[in-house]
């Protein structure tokens, strides 16, 4: 039984060390107090692997990847470093468990691995006591790879910190509590293409993406990025295995695309990239992400140069110390053949990689592994609470490293390294750089996060394909200054030009589909891009001509005092008599009160000037009209009508008709205009159509109100004429009718005139005319109804006798008589 026991033992410690295939040092493992886990896509399945039985993948047998073998290495190096180093973890060594995570979904052994405790994987419980194999884990590059094997980590809260996985969906810290990474995610790359898309007024645009989690992350928050801008994405589409680069490039080339941003990996982009070489694609300048921004084969491949310029958006070259003696030591020492018995994928065929070629190969996400691992360390160093002399002896939880990563707050390589509240990177810049004739990633700008975001390209040092211009990209050229954006496609970045018209404006910044009208106290020509105050319009009192219409005014006042004074010095002659007797004072006194409304033409309007321009003239001067009528008719009657009806006559002047029919008239128009000027008064008016730089003041009228109004004066002048013109033959002294018919006449045709100017001339020159055609329509009766009878009272007295008129109508009897 004693023997039994040890045996038992023995054989337990051997199936145990053939469970977990453990073997002597190599890349991939090393011993220590405390175990990292590395993640690298050293080697990379580019095609579907299939399987017809549950073997585990080669992954040494799928191609090499330089590039992550160099990050694998930066790994080793830096945990040689920290357990060389007296001031960080000290007398604590770092050991390491890396593999080579080949595929998406064939490598979950690897992962197990790590998770495992003695080799078994328990569940989580409290008072567990069998410690997971790391304590956080490196990796592992693309970001589908980190989707699918971070859950298995975040259960338990084993820190993971990527470099290289970008997609947004990290930032979640629900779904994933203990992933930080020391890469930027995809929203800070998008920014900086975005800007660099702006920078150079690139609007028209492709992007193709890989078909993968992090290619959809970035085609989701470009879309989003772009939305509210000018800039419009032509043409999408995935790239993969399978992608036919043919049809896709032909495409682009069909839609006048000149800008293509590839936002995929290393591989999708090579395929790219040489399918276009080959295709003899021309013309283009192309956009990289970071994952291959700085490739080394690429730029110096044949016929690179033909494609057109490339751009990148590369994480800054980080020199770091020591790493070049690092590799070609270990190159020296660690023969080729000793790598061959490994656990499952690690293993490592050297040979791809000599020291040259690894110091060569594309240094992106170098310092982001470099620092994912000095992070690791120094939240373990406060773990175990370390000072100068050592750290205590604590036992460590991957929890407890994670609440202390989340704290980082450290300096490496003269790099802050702090992640916020979502587990990314605070601080950092990225490089913009130009693949240049000699076939190196030359940086010609940068793009800073802190303090402010900044954005700088010294565009002098690109060579552009076009022979110094920064090429165009646009689906529509730039419309020229005054000309509005009418889109005609899908895509506003589509479309024609038009220019906008008279009385409207463009404003492209704020807004380049549409024209802007103009305030109503603005003006602007075709084609315009901001209006123009209008020039006020309107005759002022000391205008030469207002001045001139004035004095006419002020003349006929006194004239119609001075015939007024005659008259009544004269009141009782027959000339006085037979002109209207009291009634000539009545229309003298009208035609005065008419004439103060020609003051209130000229000036500013207001409301009180254009109710007086207005209401006296119609309601005197239809008094005016009401008289002449009057006037006209008690003539023809005397005269042709009285012998037929008698007591029509009898009647006529035992009730003054003639009063009764002026006064009818005074009270109707009285009416009228209180009536329509009650609904719609005149008021000030802002002429604004006339012309385009002025705005012309006048007093405006509504003409259906006073419609009546204007009814009323053309009846009465109307019946006026009509009665006057059946007097015409009568005697020369009583020939009143032919006086009053020929200021009819040329009341008719001054308005006519007015109107026929008003129709054709617009200006405010229009009321100086209207202000002339009243005081004409004043003078007519004065000169040719009063003036004449002046006259032979003054000058010829002879006429003005009783014998004089009374022979004149027994004459004009006998003539009718025969």
């Amino acid at each position: 039984m004693k023997h039994v026991l040890p045996s038992l033992f023995l054989l337990g410690i051997f199936l145990h060390a053939s469970f977990q295939c453990t073997t002597p040092s190599s890349e991939f493992h090393q011993d220590g107090d405390f175990f990292i886990g590395g993640l690298f896509e050293i080697h990379h399945v580019s095609d579907p692997v299939w399987h017809m039985r549950p073997d585990a993948l080669d992954c040494s047998s799928q191609p090499f990847s330089i590039s992550n073998y160099r990050r694998f290495q930066l790994m080793r190096f830096a945990v040689e470093q920290i357990n060389n180093s007296t001031s960080l973890l000290p007398n604590v060594t770092l050991g390491y468990e890396m593999f080579d995570h080949c595929s998406d979904m064939l490598s979950f052994p690897n992962i197990f691995k790590l998770i495992s405790a003695n080799g078994l994987i328990h569940p989580w419980y409290e008072g567990y006591k069998d410690l997971p194999k790391v304590i956080a884990v490196v990796g592992p590059l693309t970001s589908t790879q980190a989707l699918i094997v971070a859950p298995l980590f975040m259960a338990d809260l084993i820190p993971m910190v990527g470099y290289g996985s970008t997609t947004s969906v990290f930032s979640n810290k629900v779904k994933y509590p203990s992933y930080l990474r020391t890469v930027h995610p995809n929203r800070d790359i998008i920014e900086v293409i975005f800007s660099i898309l702006k920078h150079f007024n690139w609007r028209w645009v492709a992007f193709l993406n890989s078909d993968d989690d992090c290619g959809i992350d970035g085609l989701g928050l470009f879309i989003e990025r772009i939305k509210s801008s000018e800039i419009c994405m032509a043409y999408t589409n995935d790239l993969s295995a399978s992608t036919n680069y043919s049809q896709i490039l032909r495409q682009i080339e069909r839609q006048k695309i000149h800008v293509i941003i590839v936002f995929a990996p290393e591989v999708d982009a090579e395929a790219l990239i040489e399918s276009a070489i080959q295709l003899k694609v021309t013309n283009k300048v192309w956009i990289a992400n970071d994952e291959w921004s700085l490739n080394k084969r690429l730029p110096k491949m044949k016929g690179i140069r033909n494609i057109g310029t490339v751009l990148g958006v590369a994480q800054p070259v980080v020199t770091i110390p020591g790493f070049g003696g690092f590799i070609h030591s270990f190159k020296r020492q660690i023969p080729c053949e000793n790598d061959s018995q490994q656990f499952c994928n690690q293993v490592c065929n050297c040979s791809d990689g000599n020291a040259t070629a690894i110091l060569n190969a594309d240094p992106s996400f170098s310092f982001p592994v470099y620092s994912a691992v000095y992070a690791i360390a120094h939240a373990l160093h406060n773990t175990l609470q370390c000072e100068e002399n050592g750290c205590r002896n604590v036992t460590v939880y991957p929890n407890m490293v994670l609440a202390e990563l989340q704290k980082s707050n450290f300096t490496l390589l003269n790099r802050t390294i702090q992640f916020d509240e979502n587990g990314n990177l605070k601080f950092g810049s990225y490089s913009l750089v130009y693949w240049n004739h000699s076939g190196d990633a030359q940086k010609i700008g940068s793009f800073r996060f802190f303090p402010t975001v900044n954005l700088s390209i010294n565009s002098s040092e690109i060579l552009w394909f076009t022979n110094g211009t920064v090429p165009v990209s646009l689906c529509s050229l730039e419309c020229s200054t005054g000309y509005v954006r009418k889109q005609n496609a899908n895509h506003r970045c589509c479309f024609s030009c038009e220019i906008c018209p008279n009385g409207t404006y463009i404003n492209v910044t704020e807004d380049p589909f549409n024209c802007i009208s103009c305030e109503k106290t603005e003006w602007s020509a075709e084609g315009s891009t901001s209006c123009n105050l209008r020039l006020v319009e309107f005759v002022p009192l000391t205008d030469g001509c207002a001045v001139v219409i004035m004095v006419g005014a002020c003349i006929l006042v006194a004239l119609t005092l001075f015939v007024s004074v005659l008259f009544a010095i004269n009141y009782n002659t027959p000339v006085v008599r037979s002109a209207g007797g009291p009634m000539c004072f009545l229309i003298l006194g009208c035609l005065n009160l008419c004439s103060l409304c020609v003051f209130f033409y000229f000036g500013e309007p207001t409301d009180a000037s254009c109710f007086l321009r207005y209401f006296p003239f119609f309601l005197f001067y239809t008094v005016c009209l009401a008289c002449f009528f009057v006037r006209s008719f008690q003539i023809v009657f005397i005269f042709k009508i009285s012998a037929q009806f008698p007591k029509l006559l009898s009647w006529w002047t035992k009730y003054q008709g003639q009063w009764l029919l002026i006064t009818a008239a005074f009270t109707t128009q009285a009416l009228l205009l209180i009536i329509s000027f009650s609904y719609d008064p005149p008021r000030p008016y802002n002429e604004t159509l006339w012309y385009q730089e002025q705005i012309v003041l006048f007093c405006y009228l509504n003409l259906e109100a006073t419609s009546c109004s204007f009814i009323l004066l053309a009846l009465l002048g109307l019946l006026c004429f009509i009665f006057s013109y059946m007097g015409k033959d009568l005697p020369k002294n009583y020939n009143e009718a032919k006086a009053i018919t020929f200021c009819l006449l040329l009341l008719i045709v001054t308005w006519i005139m007015f109107v026929t100017v008003y129709l054709l001339y617009h200006g405010k020159h229009i009321q100086t005319l209207n202000a002339l055609a009243v005081l004409s329509s004043l003078y007519l009766y004065l000169l040719w109804y009063f003036l004449p009878k002046c006259y032979i009272i003054l000058f010829q007295p002879h006429k003005n006798t009783q014998q004089y008129f009374q022979g004149l109508i027994q004459n004009y009897t006998k003539t009718v008589s025969q």
